[in-house]
Formats: structure tokens, C-alpha cells, sequence
């Protein structure tokens, strides 16, 4: 590599206390020349923020909230905070290999229209199995990550071009993120990177997979893998990425795919599969109804916002919409998967 443009590295916290040491070494240990590291705290309440400030005041740019402004709100202070060409998002509940952003940047030089790269993610315990190469994405908007749960057998060895990538562990160019904009800080959490990516995507940038950078994750590790706020936060936030970034054809067919998805979930949850059964073990079928009309409530409240936001993105957009729809069915998860947590149909 004959150049080595500045990487900024951005770490969003929110009571992380097992897991920030481990994520910040990590990034102090990368083998890349030119990096800065940018620690973002959202009024964390375990200890984690002052262990934060003690260890690393002097070795990152540590930025304390005086409230959780969410994982969108949290990143978007860490770049407007930072120096560098690229950005990276790496979550406070995973760790990189040390040479994670060597690998993303070598891939990201290939190409000045790749504004993205993806990262092979594990899940953390030392199983070889894969969290995420990249997301995959449901005709109603929620997101899955392209090999989850599968063994990995080399099948994900090929740098290659995928949708968008997951925010857990990502590389964006700051050029495109100064052309479509910074998350979108009414998603607070989750399926921000899904707006992300598709606004990118208008806009023609390319985004890939990039196999030898490697990352560990604990999935859910700031909040409960079945929490209420999580299945709040999702439900609301995947039809706000519909409204704002689906081709009118494919918004337009989204609430058939949504009832499909549903009635996948409840089987799952009725037979103790998936996320679904997984909620319903910790939590009543009752409260699951209660929040999905609550998510479905403040989705519609809203959608004005999100309109308003896509008819300025339309007008701006550089690719077709029939390009768009094409990446979509390319990418696209099925409702079993989703439900059932398998990785294959």
C-alpha cells in the first residue's frame, strides 16, 4: 500500500464495563500507521465511563455525554469529532484483529466509488461461527447478517460486493458520509446502518466485503438479544427505512412481507425458535403485541418526517429506482431466516 489516508476509529459506549478494555486494546494494537481512535461515552452508569477517562484520556479523544444520545447520535459526534479520509464504527461489546483496518483500507483503495466495507464478524466464544459478511435485507426493511449462524468453511474467503455493511464493525468514506449525511439520530438505535447504507447506495457508492478483516462480537451486548426496547426500536425503525429509502413499488408491497415475517415470528415463538421464542420465554405474548402496536404507533407518527426526508433523497439520488429494487432481491433474506434463526432455508 504506497498510501495510508487517516482512519479515524469510533467506539460508542453505553455501560460496556466487561467488554471497552478489550475493544480499545484491540484498536491500540492495530497494525495500521495512521489511525486515531475516538471514544464516545453515552452517560454510561456501571463504571465503565471512568474506567474509559482513567485508562485511555491520553491515548484516544474521549467524548462524554451527559446523556444517551443512542448508537446514531453517539457516532455522529465521533465523526464530526474526527481528522480522518475513512471512518471506522467498531461496537464496544467486540474486538479487532490487529490487522482490521489494514485489510479495510487496502480493500476500500481499490476503487474511489467504494464508500463502504464490511468486515467478517464472529460471533465471540471461540466457535468459528459467523455473525455477519455484510447485511443481508428483508422487503420490509429489517436487515440479517449474510452468514449468520453458519460455520465458517472459507465459503465467505472472497472479497466481494454486498449491500451494505453492518455498523457493528464497518468502514465508511468520509467523502460519501459529506455527500448523503450523517446517521439519521431519530433511529437512536438500530437499522441506522440500514438507512445508511441504502442512502448510500442512491447515491452510487459501492460497498465490499473485505474477508481477512476480522472482528469478534458479543451480539447484543449493550442490551438483551430479546429486550423489549430492542423489539421496540426495530419494529419502528425498519418501516421508517421503508418509507424512506424502498423504491415506491417495493414500499408499496412491504405490509404483505411484514404480515408474512409476523406469522413466521409467532410460529417461532409458539415452537421456542428464534428471537421470537426466545422473547417469549423471558417475556408474555401479551406484552410482544403491546409492542408491536407501540412500535407500529410511533412508526406511523413518524412517517412524515421520513416522506419529507425521501422526496429531498429521491430528488438527489444517482442511481434508478429499478437499480435499487435489483439490489434488494439480490441481498434479500427470507421471512424463515428471520424468524427462525437459520441461516439457510
Amino acid at each position: 500500500m504506497g498510501q495510508f489516508p487517516l482512519v479515524s476509529i469510533i467506539v460508542v459506549n453505553w455501560n460496556g464495563l466487561d467488554t471497552i478494555e478489550k475493544c480499545i486494546e484491540s484498536l491500540l494494537a492495530q497494525s495500521y500507521p495512521k489511525c486515531e481512535i475516538v471514544v464516545v461515552d453515552n452517560h454510561s452508569e456501571d463504571g465503565s465511563r471512568e474506567k474509559i477517562n482513567a485508562l485511555y484520556g491520553k491515548k484516544a479523544v474521549i467524548i462524554l455525554n451527559e446523556q444517551n444520545e443512542g448508537f446514531a447520535g453517539g457516532n455522529n459526534q465521533g465523526i464530526k469529532a474526527s481528522k480522518g479520509a475513512y471512518i471506522a464504527l467498531l461496537n464496544n461489546d467486540a474486538w479487532a484483529d490487529q490487522d482490521w483496518i489494514f485489510s479495510l483500507v487496502k480493500t476500500a483503495l481499490k476503487d474511489s466509488r467504494i464508500g463502504m466495507c464490511a468486515s467478517k464478524i464472529y460471533l465471540a466464544g471461540g466457535n468459528n461461527l459467523i455473525d455477519n459478511t455484510g447485511h443481508l435485507i428483508y422487503p420490509d426493511g429489517l436487515s440479517w447478517g449474510r452468514g449468520r449462524l453458519e460455520k465458517d468453511d472459507g465459503q465467505f474467503n472472497k472479497e466481494e460486493e454486498v449491500i451494505f455493511p453492518s455498523g457493528c464493525a464497518a468502514l465508511y468514506k468520509k467523502e460519501m458520509l459529506d455527500e448523503i449525511g450523517l446517521f439519521d439520530q431519530r433511529f437512536f438505535a438500530y437499522c441506522e446502518d440500514t438507512d445508511l447504507g441504502l442512502r448510500g447506495r442512491l447515491f452510487g457508492w459501492r460497498a465490499v466485503y473485505s474477508p481477512r478483516a476480522v472482528v469478534y462480537h458479543h451480539f447484543s451486548g449493550s442490551t438483551s438479544r430479546a429486550s423489549k426496547m430492542k423489539a421496540f426500536l426495530v419494529e419502528r425503525n425498519r418501516g421508517w427505512v421503508v418509507v424512506k429509502n424502498f423504491p415506491f413499488i417495493d414500499l408499496m408491497k412491504s405490509p404483505w412481507f411484514t404480515l408474512k415475517r409476523l406469522s413466521c415470528q409467532t410460529c417461532g415463538a409458539v415452537t421456542g425458535q428464534g428471537l421470537a421464542g426466545e422473547y417469549l420465554r423471558q417475556n408474555s405474548f401479551f406484552s410482544g403485541l403491546v409492542i408491536l402496536l407501540k412500535a407500529w404507533f410511533y412508526m406511523v407518527l413518524g412517517v412524515p418526517g421520513m416522506l419529507k426526508d425521501r422526496k429531498d433523497l429521491f430528488k438527489k439520488k444517482k442511481v434508478s429506482s429499478k437499480e435499487i429494487g435489483v439490489l434488494l432481491e439480490k441481498y434479500r433474506v427470507s421471512a424463515r431466516v428471520i424468524a427462525f434463526g437459520k441461516t439457510r432455508d
